[in-house]
């Protein structure tokens, strides 16, 4: 670790740290697949946004460690550029970047395994580490429910791609994947959320389909006296 002198400045705060160097990522992730720095809506930084509080929660309620999730919750998508090794170059980064802030170094390796388990919709065979298992679980939480929706939904607009209401209800069903996700839930509270997110997503297409055949629409009887 750097010695400090009067001529050093100070390692920077971490939770500052991570934030800016995540939207810097996601500028050059935008820029990459949108064509523009600012989207009419940021697909990465939405899902990081939604992540980083869910992972917190969740490492209170099982009794995890919420720096080191938080800090990797912040960073699990920092390299998404490089597809299917993104969670190894991404670990890599954090072991190089953590230590230039005041993040506890003794916690840094537990960083680094959680961003690189964190591939998957769905696994196998559980994660070892709890840390690693809560960012997992939060990840995936917010791939589920209406927030999935709402951000697959946004993400098509900011590339431009066109749709009918028929192909959004036929696309947001075509998800098989997503009861194998809430199987690969780990943690207790994730399993539970997972399940009602899922149950809601699959609401959502019913709502709006039985809205547009007009299935809300129903004979009644007035009684003219009570007008």
């Amino acid at each position: 670790m750097t010695e400090i002198t009067e001529e050093t400045p100070p390692p920077k705060a971490w939770r500052k740290a991570v934030k800016k160097v995540m939207r810097r990522a996601t500028h050059k992730e935008a820029l990459e697949r949108y064509g523009t720095k600012k989207p009419v809506f940021d697909y990465r930084w939405e899902h990081v946004k939604a992540v980083v509080p869910l992972a917190v929660k969740l490492a209170e309620l099982v009794g995890a460690d919420a720096e080191v999730v938080e800090a990797a919750a912040w960073l699990h998508d920092v390299k998404k550029g490089a597809g299917n090794n993104h969670p190894e170059k991404g670990a890599a980064f954090a072991r190089r970047f953590l230590p230039e802030t005041d993040f506890p170094p003794q916690k840094i390796e537990a960083v680094t395994e959680a961003i690189a388990d964190h591939m998957g919709l769905y696994l196998d065979e559980p994660l070892a580490s709890l840390e690693s298992q809560v960012l997992w679980d939060a990840d995936k939480l917010a791939k589920l429910g209406i927030t999935a929706a709402m951000h697959w939904l946004g993400g098509d607009v900011a590339r431009g791609n066109r749709h009918t209401t028929k192909d959004l209800i036929k696309d947001g069903r075509s998800t098989e994947w997503q009861i194998k996700t809430v199987g690969s839930m780990h943690t207790a509270p994730a399993r539970v959320a997972a399940q009602k997110r899922l149950d809601a997503y699959n609401q959502l297409w019913d709502q709006l389909e039985a809205e547009l055949k007009g299935d809300d629409l129903v004979a009644v009887k007035f009684d003219s006296g009570n007008y």
